[in-house]
């Protein structure tokens, strides 16, 4: 889907996501699909939890196509699409928004990709040093369970038994590429090697462990 949409408007500088899955949280590590996009150059912008005002165009947007489109009418979930993609172009080509004029009318400088993206290019376009100076920038509180481990991606790495229950502060070394964790003292007590942040696992959309 976002290939597709890339293909076809360009890659946005931002993107405004929701929490949970299949984003992840602005408190916690981002997502594998966030770190796909991160690698673009595209960087996700996390909504407050609860807090639609903050997001009022697209909110008002998604009732609006609900109303237009009338996806609980269709017969499946293709006929649902082919309606939303029908309300879409309506707003955007047909519908008079702007001083009488429709969307693309008052602003066809959009038809042109500002950023062209194109699938055989995205190898060579994907750069994984702007996931690592993204990492970089956070902070994540970790409790290391009763064998010394703490979760990072859902994988347990270990930080030592005698630290058991204790909460311990985790942060990304993108020089070192690897998770420095310290202790509540700000001391730090043990270097973990970033092995689920390749290239290839990131790509993949394969980082976090599967329950």
């Amino acid at each position: 889907m976002f290939r597709r949409a890339f293909a076809r408007w360009g890659l946005p500088d931002r993107i405004r996501v929701d929490n949970g899955y299949p984003w992840g949280t602005p408190r916690d590590l981002p997502s594998e699909l966030a770190l796909w996009l991160i690698g673009l150059g595209v960087e996700p912008i996390w909504n407050p939890p609860a807090r639609p005002t903050c997001n009022p165009k697209v909110e008002r947007c998604n009732g609006l196509t609900q109303q237009w489109g009338e996806p609980r009418t269709c017969a499946d979930c293709h006929q649902a699409a082919r309606a939303l993609d029908r309300v879409c172009r309506i707003q955007r080509e047909e519908y008079p928004a702007i001083r009488g004029r429709a969307r693309i009318e008052a602003f066809p400088a959009l038809c042109a990709p500002r950023r062209v993206y194109q699938r055989s290019e995205e190898r060579a376009l994907w750069d994984l040093s702007r996931v690592d100076a993204f990492l970089a920038r956070g902070c994540w509180i970790r409790r290391a369970d009763c064998n010394g481990k703490v979760s990072i991606y859902g994988h347990g790495r270990s930080v030592g038994r005698s630290r058991a229950g204790r909460e311990m502060a985790v942060r990304f070394d993108a020089a070192a590429r690897c998770w420095a964790v310290s202790d509540p003292n700000g001391e730090e007590v043990k270097r973990l090697p970033a092995e689920e942040l390749t290239r290839e696992r990131i790509m993949a959309l394969a980082v976090s462990r599967r329950r």
